[in-house]
């Protein structure tokens, strides 16, 4: 998600006041909550008719934007991303790809693999891969 989108949701669930104007005076008023619309992603992993799909970071991204894209992913993503920490069983290969590749997949599949859980900024990509079985 990209920063102008989250600043743009943050905006959404803020509390706003309204000011009246009853019989010339002005009084504030605090609205409700505005309701912020969500779609339900679809079951299972469908994005590809008939075959599983993964989300994984696009190779030609840029390495600044892959590491933001990886660090929003581990925080407020809340992807678990404890496997690719030093020590842990996704840690190797160690590279920014890999990791980003881990994270970005982990969230994808947390939110139920549709097409807008795997963009990242535009540093990600579906595939139909499976990225463990590389040869």
């Amino acid at each position: 998600m990209a920063l102008k989108d989250w600043i743009f949701l943050s905006f959404l669930v803020m509390k706003c006041f309204v000011v009246l104007k009853v019989e010339g005076m002005v009084q504030e008023k605090e609205d409700a909550t505005i309701p912020v619309t969500t779609l339900s992603p679809p079951e299972g992993n469908t994005t590809f008719l008939g075959g599983t799909t993964w989300c994984v970071a696009r190779a030609g991204a840029p390495q600044f934007d892959l590491q933001n894209a990886l660090d929003w992913a581990c925080g407020l993503g809340m992807a678990d991303c404890r496997p690719i920490q030093a020590g842990g069983p996704c840690f190797e290969p160690n590279t920014l790809l890999s990791h980003a590749s881990f994270a970005f997949n982990n969230y994808y599949q947390q939110n139920g693999n549709s097409d807008i859980a795997c963009n990242f900024g535009g540093t990600a990509m579906l595939t139909k891969n499976n990225p463990r079985l590389r040869t």
